[in-house]
């Protein structure tokens, strides 16, 4: 059964405990083999802004539909899921770090595909810019479920593993944000520009877009239960919540 809008109604339902109980129990696992992050264990932090794009669709969420009159600073982190090395294709992860209302928002993205249905798979690809990315889980907004993406725009990261990037590289990342309903098309609503950040400690740096959420939206009941416990498992309490400067 879904909700008349493509999501499946999960929120009381004992799959999505079983898929939290079974994620948790993998990443427990692998924190024990690759400690501290089971998944993307190395990343390049990134910095940049956000610049929204006039007159964009509506999304039914505040921090995108309501973006301020000016660019915002944004800092992300860019890595390999599985750690294979380059040029082995691998899943990518994007998160991205804003400030709203004066505390951390996350938006945390995968490499997925970018049209129904292959935007609910992970897909694997030989480097970052050529990816689409994903959050394979829905917000919810006022209007329903929000999935929120991104593609390259121009340029490519630096690198995606923090030994590979040169002291005086500079290059900029430049990504398209957009917004789509479970089954419906993208729409761009705002422009990130990256670039290796001067500070690559990533050690306390973690990413939670639940906890984090943005402005406006919320989680649903289904998600919390398929994505939080193993969340909980191998974030720290002690989680790093740099902010952009």
């Amino acid at each position: 059964m879904t909700s008349g809008t493509g999501i499946p109604r999960l929120s009381h339902a004992p799959v999505a405990r079983a898929i939290g109980a079974v994620l948790s129990g993998a990443f427990a696992l692998g924190q024990r083999l690759r400690h501290p992050r089971p998944i993307h264990p190395r990343g390049v932090v990134l910095s940049g802004q956000v610049r929204w794009i006039p007159d964009a669709e509506p999304s039914g969420i505040a921090w995108i539909d309501r973006g301020p009159g000016g660019p915002v600073p944004v800092v992300a982190r860019v890595s390999r899921s599985i750690g294979l090395p380059a040029p082995l294709p691998d899943i990518f992860g994007l998160a991205l770090r804003v400030e709203a209302s004066g505390a951390p928002a996350d938006i945390e993205l995968a490499s997925t595909g970018w049209t129904v249905p292959a935007r609910f798979a992970l897909l694997l690809h030989r480097r970052a810019e050529s990816a689409r990315f994903g959050s394979l889980f829905p917000y919810r907004g006022t209007r329903g479920p929000v999935l929120v993406g991104a593609r390259t725009r121009s340029g490519r990261p630096a690198a995606t593993d923090p030994r590979e990037l040169g002291a005086e590289d500079d290059r900029t990342w430049s990504l398209t944000l957009g917004h789509a309903t479970a089954l419906g098309a993208w729409h761009p609503f705002a422009v990130v520009d990256l670039r290796a950040d001067g500070d690559q400690d990533d050690t306390g740096l973690r990413f939670d877009a639940v906890r984090r959420s943005l402005p406006g939206s919320g989680a649903y009941a289904w998600v919390r239960a398929a994505r939080q416990p193993s969340y909980a498992r191998v974030q720290p309490t002690d989680a790093d919540v740099r902010m952009p400067r």
